[in-house]
């Protein structure tokens, strides 16, 4: 009998070759777009001391509670693959004195993140995430220019109907006010919620607005409005913010509801929504996080950003139909038949990818007949053919593969024509 074959780990999948062409695509509209609002990309580790996510994201968030992937390592350090990137971001630019430079700082990431929760569409244990963060303003202009990122990003990609939720979770001036009055509320309606809401009234509050079971929706509909205890500051950059998106006639629904999940944000939250991504309507979301600096042992820094995963991002595009430009096809496939003809058109190749051709060859053993059929399967171009005439006459047997004419050139000339005419057979 034999061995079982691995597996990968539950939660956790390969992006296969194929599937390679949307992330490609996605990478290089995020690159063009950053590049367009004058964001610069940061690479963070992959790990981070456990406190940093303890104290950053909040000891009673969902993530830290049951999502992080939290080990000790050999000098018995507590270590966590890291389950979001903005507080490894805020930790980057503290440590690396970045509030020395003009501000804002504004940056963006891109790579894995990690949570132990159910996998579901477009979300993994592990699963790969596009973060933007601007740092060392307050400005609800900021807001809009870190919404307007991801708006330009998922109207490129020709995601449908986008617009916006919107909401103002205030300040640690004015929250502390509307936590007492959704306390007092909840304390009327504690037979009517689920036991997961009934721990967050006493550990987080605020996440009982975001509780997805049906049995609590009822009372969350009826759940007191935070805008009603929202301070002078916190109203007005809220109402300029709107007034902003007014002028860019940017949809957006004020969401009453929407909170988030992470303790550090305050103020500006938001979700962009788009069609045909089936229950979950959100392709990403983020907001203000000014208290962030202060709780990582820095000065007050105000801050605002967003993430968006990449994997839902692939799936919405999947899902619409968008048209993905197709791969780049290889110029020359080199096919040989002997050993001399294979010595040949291996010199050949390396001198055509030096010179920037794109160009592959056959390997082992096989017929031409089966290397010209591989060709085709990669969609060359043309293929260089050379058997043993050829390599007596120092040249090679040219066909296009579309129009299937043919000629014979010159082994010294093939590179300089391959890199420099857009034909090689008129």
């Amino acid at each position: 009998m034999g061995k079982e074959l691995f597996r990968s780990p539950k939660g956790v999948n390969d992006v296969l070759p194929d599937e390679q062409i949307f992330w490609q695509y996605v990478e290089k509209k995020i690159s063009k777009i950053t590049r367009i609002y004058g964001f610069k990309k940061l690479g963070l580790p992959i790990f981070e001391s456990t406190e940093l996510f303890t104290r950053g994201v909040g000891a009673t968030t969902d993530i830290v509670e049951k999502e992080m992937y939290t080990f000790k390592d050999k000098g018995g350090n507590s270590l966590t693959l890291r389950p979001e990137f903005t507080a490894g971001v805020m930790r980057a630019y503290l440590q690396n004195g970045m509030s020395n430079l003009p501000q804002p700082v504004k940056l963006w990431s891109l790579g894995p993140i990690f949570r132990y929760e159910r996998p579901q569409a477009g979300r993994f244990r592990q699963h790969n995430q596009f973060n933007v963060e601007a740092i060392g303003v307050q400005d609800p202009a900021l807001d809009l220019e870190i919404m307007s990122v991801a708006w330009q990003l998922y109207d490129e990609l020709k995601f449908r109907n986008l617009n916006f939720q919107i909401n103002s979770i205030g300040c640690p001036k004015c929250r502390p006010a509307y936590l007492h009055q959704l306390q007092e509320y909840y304390k009327e309606h504690t037979s009517q919620i689920c036991d997961e809401c009934k721990r967050r009234m006493r550990t987080n509050p605020l996440r009982v607005l975001d509780c997805k079971n049906e049995k609590c929706q009822p009372v969350i509909e009826k759940a007191p409005n935070i805008s009603h205890t929202l301070c002078d500051e916190c109203t007005k950059h809220f109402q300029t913010l709107k007034e902003y998106l007014d002028k860019l006639d940017r949809p957006y629904t004020v969401n009453n509801r929407l909170v988030r999940g992470l303790d550090y944000y305050t103020r500006t939250v938001f979700e962009v929504w788009a069609e045909g991504i089936g229950a979950q309507n959100a392709v990403c979301g983020g907001g203000r996080y000014d208290g962030l600096a202060e709780v990582l042992g820095g000065k007050p820094t105000p801050a605002v950003g967003f993430a968006s995963g990449i994997e839902r991002i692939v799936l919405t595009l999947k899902q619409n139909k968008i048209d993905i430009p197709e791969p780049t096809r290889p110029k020359i496939y080199c096919a040989y038949v002997g050993d001399k003809a294979k010595d040949e058109v291996i010199a050949i190749v390396a001198q055509m990818r030096m010179a920037g051709v794109k160009a592959v060859m056959g390997f082992g053993s096989r017929s031409l007949k089966a290397q010209l059929r591989d060709a085709n399967k990669k969609n060359a171009e043309y293929a260089l053919i050379i058997g043993e005439q050829e390599v007596e006459k120092k040249e090679a047997q040219v066909k296009d593969m579309n129009t299937f004419k043919e000629k014979f050139i010159p082994f010294k000339d093939i590179v300089n024509l391959a890199a420099e005419h857009e034909k090689l057979i008129s």
